[in-house]
């Protein structure tokens, strides 16, 4: 009971007029008191509902802004805007590259300076085998067909012979989202280093160049095709497929066309689309086709019957499948010592640009974050890392920010990385074959590299194969002591990484708890009784 109440039920008592008088004041006043607590509750709700309304509005601002730059950042690295880079006062006089047997120099097919230069910039001076045999008939317009290696300059011959039928041949009416070169490649990393190259060789000839690849911002693609006049487009089958479909693209006005690693897209089932594509584009005859592949089966040499036009057919290859420049060391070895062996190698050779191969996301993944507990820079691509993070963390591998990039078979074609020493397969592929385009990542252009396995229980069956593919006999070697063991600070720390992670990934009890579960639910129901 208050202490008002209590006042008036004394003053009842006492039922005087003046008493009464005292008792109809204390009411108004608790009255009054009533109505200014209400308005003041909802003076506060309306102030609180106010701010309420203040922080969404900020958080759903906020969560625009942070989309928009992420997907700006996306295109960062990519479909740079073509800048006109003037030529100045260079000669080719600047360029001298004395003549030698057996090989050709860039200088004796009568190139164009603007082209000239872009190659002196990128420090070509010799044609590599495969720039000799197709340079000479792609240059006269003929169709190229062939085989070739990784890492063997195909890429800067048929940019050669693009940029220079381009020049020869000018336009002065280009129509919007019209390209008149088309490149052709099966994976969104192998576009981005077709781009970059192009845009390294042709840096002075004044010729837009445009990629267009899945797993990037849709609408900022279309809006660059449409707003741009191409010269040269890089694409994916997929992406492409869909701008021609919506009349972003018009491919009625293709003189040239390249398709790269031939033999991939067949196998990743990229062939109807392909002939989506080049049912578009100008028929072989009034066109120039250039056709590449690792391997020629059948179905290789059918495709290229098809597409291209009385071809030069060629075929590329060195007694061993790998290149000679690579040194491959197997070292005989547990499962435990070979994170050791890795970790010691590269800290104490001081290497920069190192590449670990893994055939599970989830063993690359445990190697990035051990790597980093060590305290060395280390990047991660895998089919869990989003195409932006992708491009970003080539790119920090490139210029040094990263030393170590672990990867798995994602990064095993198509990517070009200058001054990678050594590649590690912490784990070997089934595929043969999948081992020669992992170990191409070093020893490029003419360039030594080291490649390392590890032959251990689990993985030593699989050496045979690799040796009988690549018709090279692997250098074993037991590894010394200083290789095997880590400093004990650094044990400690992977002990208690190793520790967290068993735990994170401790599965097999959940499947029996999953199993029972299914067990049970197969039983009939038991009636209880009331």
């Amino acid at each position: 009971m208050s202490i008002l109440k209590k006042i008036k039920q004394i003053i009842k008592n006492n039922n005087t007029a003046q008493n009464q008088i005292i008792i109809k004041e204390i009411s108004k006043s608790t009255a009054k008191k009533k109505l200014n607590h209400t308005k003041d509750n909802k003076a506060k709700s309306t102030v609180e509902n106010k701010n309420l309304e203040k922080r969404k509005t900020n958080k759903h601002t906020s969560k625009k802004t942070k989309t928009k730059h992420n997907k700006n950042n996306e295109l960062k690295n990519i479909n740079i805007e073509d800048k006109v880079i003037e030529f100045g006062n260079w000669d080719i006089s600047e360029f001298q590259v004395e003549e030698c047997k057996g090989m050709l120099r860039f200088h004796d097919f009568n190139l164009s300076p603007k082209l000239m230069k872009g190659i002196f910039e990128c420090e070509y001076k010799y044609c590599t085998p495969i720039q000799q045999l197709i340079l000479p008939e792609s240059l006269k317009g003929k169709d190229v067909s062939g085989k070739a290696q990784t890492g063997t300059g195909k890429t800067a011959a048929f940019l050669i012979t693009l940029f220079t039928r381009l020049m020869n041949n000018s336009i002065s009416d280009d129509k919007k989202g019209t390209p008149r070169a088309l490149i052709m490649a099966p994976t969104r990393e192998l576009v981005i280093q077709i781009e970059k190259d192009a845009r390294n060789i042709g840096k002075y000839c004044n010729l837009h160049i445009q990629s267009v690849f899945g797993g990037i911002n849709y609408g900022k693609q279309k809006r660059q095709i449409e707003n741009k006049n191409i010269d040269i487009l890089v694409a994916t089958p997929g992406r492409l497929l869909d701008f021609k479909e919506q009349d972003v693209l018009d491919l009625s006005a293709v003189e040239i066309l390249v398709i790269d690693e031939a033999d991939r897209m067949l196998d990743m089932g990229f062939i109807p689309d392909m002939k989506k594509i080049i049912s578009a584009i100008p028929s072989k005859s009034k066109r120039q086709t250039m056709l590449f592949s690792a391997t020629l089966n059948k179905d290789i040499l059918r495709l290229a019957s098809q597409w291209t036009k009385d071809p030069l057919s060629f075929e590329v290859e060195s007694k061993e499948i790998t290149s000679e420049n690579i040194e491959q060391v197997a070292y005989i070895a547990s499962d435990k010592e070979k994170f050791a062996i890795i970790y010691n190698i590269i800290s104490q050779d001081i290497l920069s640009r190192v590449i670990i191969f893994g055939n599970r996301r989830d063993e690359v993944a445990r190697l990035t974050d051990m790597f980093k507990a060590c305290g060395l820079s280390c990047g991660l691509l895998s089919g869990d890392v989003t195409q932006s993070k992708r491009i970003k963390t080539l790119e920090e591998l490139r210029n040094g920010t990263i030393r170590i990039l672990c990867a798995t078979d994602v990064a095993a074609r198509g990517i070009h990385v200058d001054g990678i020493t050594h590649v590690f397969n912490y784990s070997l592929p089934d595929d043969p074959e999948d081992y020669v385009h992992r170990i191409g990542r070093t020893g490029r252009a003419g360039e030594k590299g080291v490649s390392v396995i590890f032959a251990t229980e689990e993985d030593s069956y699989l050496i045979p194969k690799i040796e009988a593919y690549t018709k090279h006999k692997l250098n074993y070697i037991n590894p010394e002591e200083n290789l095997v063991i880590i400093p004990n600070d650094l044990n400690k720390i992977l002990k208690q990484f190793k520790s967290s992670r068993t735990r994170r990934n401790a599965t097999p009890f959940r499947e029996k708890r999953v199993k029972s579960r299914k067990v049970v639910s197969n039983r009939r129901p038991i009636k209880r009784k009331k």
